[in-house]
C-alpha cells in the first residue's frame, strides 16, 4: 500500500479544481448596482488590510518558534523536519483561509443582487462561496500531507514508524495559526458587531445594517475575517489533525502502512462524495426556515451516505476484511452528523428551544439571558453523549477491550486506532460541511449591502431568510468542528502517550502530576475564554466611543446627508483584535510546555485530559447559548412578539449581543485550544522528557 499514496494527491487536485470551478461561477454573477458595487469594494478593502496586517504579526510569531524548532532539532529533542512542517502548516492554514475570504467578500454583493431575482439563485452564489472555502480546506490538507509523506518516503528514505511518529509533530503549525484567525477575527468581528449594535440599534433606533451607522462595514467586514478566514484555518487544522494522529495510531496497532493509506483512501472517498452532494442543495421561492435547512441537509447527508457505502470496500481490502475497522468509521459519520442535527435543534429558530428563548424576552432583558444561558448548558448533554458513545463503539469494534490491565496490549492499540479512523470518518465530508457553514457570513453580508443599498423589501427578506439560515449553519458547523474536535484530541493525546513511552500504571488519577496537570488543563480553558470575552468587550467599547462621537460630531449623519466615516472603525477593530490575540493563543503554546517541564509527561497527559473534557463541554455551550440568542432576536424580527423596535425586540438585542463573543470568538476558539495543546505537547515531548523537575 506504500506505493499508492499518490491517490491522495489526486484527490487533493480534484478538490481543487472544484473549488476553482466554483469561484468561476460565482465570479459570473453581477455585483448589482453601482452603490452595490462600492459597499462591496469597502468590505473587500477592510477585510484585505486586516487579513495583510494580521498576517505580518503571526508572521513574528513563526519566526521566532521556527528558530526555536530548529535548535531543538539540533540538540536531537525533535526531528529535522518539524521545523519545516510547522512551517508549511501554518502558510496552509492561513492560505485556506485567506482564499475562502477572498471569494466571500467578492460574493457578498452578487448573492444580494441574484436574491433579487429569486431565492434559490441567492442560495446558489452564496453557497457555492462556501463551496470554494470548504473544497480548498481539504485540497491544501490532502496536498500537504501528502507531498510531506513522498518527501519522507522517497525522498529521506525514512521507515514507517518514522514517518508516523514524524508527521503527527507537523500539526502544530496549523493549529497555531487557525488560533490566531479564529481569536484575532473572532475578535474583531465582534466589537464592530456589539458595537454596530448598542449604539446603533438599541441607542440610535436605526436598522442593524444602516448605512448611517459608522460601525456597518466594519461589521461586514468582520463576518468575513472571522466566520470565514478563521473558520477555514480552524477545520483545516482539524482535518490534518485527524489523519495525522491516526498515522501514530496505526504504526502503534501494528497494521502496517495500510493503516496509514486507509484514512488518506476515506479522505479521497468524502472528496468526491461532498462533490456529488452540492448537486442536491436547491430550493424554492417562499421556502421556509425548515425547509432551506432541509436543502442544505439533504446535501451533507447524501454525502454522508456515499462516504459510508464507498468506505466498506476500501475498508474491506486495505484492512483484509476487518469490518470492525469500518464499523469504527460509520461510528465517526453517524457522531458528527447527530452532532449538527443536535446543534441545529438548539439554535434553529425552526425548533422549540429558541422560540421559548425568544418567548422570554417577554419579561424583560434578564430572563431572555437567563433562558440562554440555560439553553447553552442543557445543550451540551447530547453532544457529550454522541461522542462518548462514538468512542466506546469505536474502540470496542476495532478491537479494544474495557478490561483494561493498565498495559498497551495489541488489542489495546487497535482499540486506539479505532478512535483515529473515527474522527477520519466524522470529516470525511468536510468540503460540503464546511461549504454549509462558509455560506453563512456571506448571506449575513448580502443583507447588510441589501440594507444600505436600499433594495426592495423582497430582497431583504429572501437576504434575511439565508441569513437566518446562516445562523444555524454556522452553529451546525461549529458544533461540527467541536465534535471533531473531541475526537482528534483524544487520538493526539494517546499518540503523545505513546511517543512519549509513558508507563499506563502511571497515569492513575492518584498521581500527583496527573492531577495536577488535569486541575491546569480545566484552568486553561477558562482563563483562554475570560481572556477573549475581555478582549472583545475593550475592543467593543472603543467601537461604542467612536460611534457614539461621530453622531454627534458628523452633522447632517442621522438625517443620511452626510457619510459616515467607516474607516475608523475598521482600523479601531484591527488594532484592537491584533492587539488581544497574542496572549491567549501563548497561553495554549506555553503552559503545556510549563506544565511539562514541571510536572513531567504524566502531567502534560493530565493537562490534556483537562482541557479536552472541560473545553469540548465549555466550546458547545458558549456556541448554542450564542446562537440562540442570534436566532432569537431574528425571529422576533420577522414579525413574532412585537417584532421590530418592540421592548421584546429591545431584550433580544441585548442578549444577543451577550451571546456574539460567546459563538463567535470564545466557543469556536476552545476547539483550537484543545487541539494546539496537544500538538505543543507532542513536538516539545523529548525536551520535556529530558527536562522536568519532577
Amino acid at each position: 500500500m506504500e506505493n499508492l499514496f499518490w491517490i491522495g494527491i489526486v484527490g487533493a487536485l480534484i478538490a481543487l479544481c472544484f473549488a476553482l470551478i466554483q469561484s468561476r461561477k460565482v465570479m459570473k454573477f453581477s455585483e448589482g448596482t453601482p452603490a452595490m458595487q462600492k459597499i462591496a469594494a469597502a468590505i473587500r478593502k477592510g477585510a484585505n488590510a486586516y487579513l495583510k496586517r494580521q498576517y505580518r504579526t503571526v508572521a513574528i510569531f513563526f519566526i521566532v518558534m521556527a528558530i526555536i524548532l530548529g535548535v531543538l532539532a539540533l540538540i536531537d529533542y525533535v526531528a529535522p523536519f518539524v521545523p519545516f512542517a510547522f512551517l508549511t502548516g501554518g502558510i496552509y492554514s492561513g492560505l485556506a483561509g485567506l482564499i475562502g475570504m477572498k471569494i466571500a467578500t467578492n460574493s457578498n454583493a452578487r448573492t444580494a443582487n441574484a436574491a433579487n431575482e429569486s431565492l434559490n439563485k441567492g442560495l446558489q452564489v452564496a453557497f457555492s462561496s462556501g463551496a470554494v472555502m470548504g473544497f480548498t480546506v481539504v485540497g491544501l490538507g490532502l496536498l500537504d500531507i501528502s507531498v510531506w509523506f513522498h518527501v519522507l518516503k522517497y525522498v529521506f528514505h525514512r521507515d514507517m514508524a518514522e514517518i508516523a511518529q514524524t508527521m503527527v509533530m507537523f500539526g502544530m503549525g496549523a493549529s497555531a495559526m487557525a488560533l490566531f484567525a479564529r481569536v484575532g477575527g473572532g475578535i474583531f468581528t465582534k466589537a464592530a458587531d456589539v458595537g454596530a449594535d448598542l449604539v446603533g440599534k438599541v441607542e440610535a433606533g436605526i436598522p442593524e445594517d444602516d448605512h448611517r451607522n459608522p460601525a456597518v462595514i466594519a461589521d461586514n467586514v468582520g463576518d468575513n475575517v472571522g466566520d470565514v478566514a478563521g473558520m477555514g484555518a480552524d477545520l483545516y487544522e482539524s482535518y490534518i489533525g485527524s489523519i495525522l494522529a491516526t498515522f501514530a495510531l496505526g504504526y502503534a496497532a501494528g497494521y502496517g502502512w495500510n493503516s496509514l493509506f486507509l484514512p488518506i483512501a476515506l479522505a479521497v472517498t468524502g472528496v468526491i462524495a461532498s462533490v456529488i452532494g452540492t448537486f442536491f442543495i436547491r430550493t424554492k421561492e417562499e421556502a421556509s426556515q425548515k425547509q432551506l435547512l432541509g436543502t442544505l441537509r439533504t446535501g451533507t447527508y447524501i454525502a454522508a451516505a456515499i462516504a459510508a457505502v464507498a468506505a466498506a470496500p476500501i475498508t474491506y481490502f486495505v484492512m483484509d476484511g476487518n469490518w470492525g475497522i469500518y464499523v469504527a468509521i460509520l461510528a465517526g459519520l453517524v457522531a458528527g452528523s447527530l452532532i449538527g442535527y443536535f446543534t441545529e435543534y438548539f439554535t434553529s429558530d425552526s425548533y422549540k428551544p429558541t422560540k421559548k428563548l425568544a418567548e422570554a424576552s417577554e419579561t424583560g432583558a434578564a430572563t431572555i439571558v437567563i433562558g440562554g444561558i440555560s439553553l447553552g448548558l442543557r445543550s451540551t448533554v447530547a453532544p457529550i453523549i454522541i461522542v462518548t458513545v462514538a468512542v466506546i463503539v469505536s474502540f470496542l469494534s476495532a478491537g479494544g477491550s474495557l478490561n483494561f490491565t493498565g498495559e498497551a496490549t495489541v488489542e489495546f492499540t487497535k482499540g486506539l486506532y479505532g478512535i483515529g479512523i473515527a474522527a477520519v470518518g466524522m470529516l470525511s465530508t468536510l468540503g460540503i460541511t464546511l461549504a454549509t457553514d462558509a455560506y453563512g457570513p456571506v448571506a449575513d453580508n448580502a443583507g447588510g449591502i441589501a440594507e444600505m443599498a436600499e433594495l426592495g423589501e423582497h430582497v431583504r427578506e429572501r437576504t434575511d431568510a439565508l441569513d437566518s439560515l446562516g445562523n444555524t449553519t454556522a452553529a451546525t458547523g461549529k458544533g461540527f468542528a467541536i465534535g471533531s474536535a473531541a475526537l482528534t484530541a483524544l487520538a493526539l493525546l494517546v499518540s503523545y502517550v505513546d511517543i512519549a513511552e509513558v508507563d499506563y500504571s502511571a497515569l492513575s488519577l492518584t498521581n500527583p502530576s496527573v492531577l495536577s496537570g488535569l486541575f491546569i488543563g480545566a484552568m486553561i480553558v477558562f482563563l483562554f475564554s475570560a481572556l477573549s470575552m475581555s478582549a472583545v468587550q475593550r475592543a467593543a467599547q472603543c467601537v461604542v466611543v467612536e460611534v457614539r462621537r461621530q453622531f454627534k460630531e458628523i452633522k447632517g449623519l442621522m438625517e443620511g446627508t452626510a457619510e459616515a466615516d467607516y474607516e475608523a472603525c475598521v482600523d479601531l477593530c484591527t488594532k484592537g483584535a491584533l492587539h488581544e490575540m497574542v496572549i491567549p493563543t501563548l497561553i495554549a503554546v506555553v503552559v503545556p510546555i510549563l506544565t511539562g517541564l514541571v510536572f513531567g509527561v504524566e502531567g502534560v497527559v493530565g493537562l490534556l485530559g483537562g482541557v479536552t473534557v472541560v473545553g469540548f463541554a465549555m466550546a458547545v455551550f458558549m456556541s448554542n447559548a450564542g446562537g440562540a440568542w442570534d436566532n432569537a432576536k431574528k425571529y422576533i424580527e420577522a414579525g413574532h412578539h412585537g417584532g421590530k423596535g418592540s421592548e421584546c425586540h429591545k431584550a433580544a438585542v441585548t442578549g444577543d449581543t451577550i451571546g456574539d463573543p460567546f459563538k463567535d470568538t470564545s466557543g469556536p476558539s476552545l476547539n483550537i485550544l484543545i487541539k494546539l495543546c496537544s500538538t505543543v505537547s507532542i513536538v516539545f515531548v523529548g525536551l520535556v522528557k529530558a527536562i522536568s523537575i519532577f
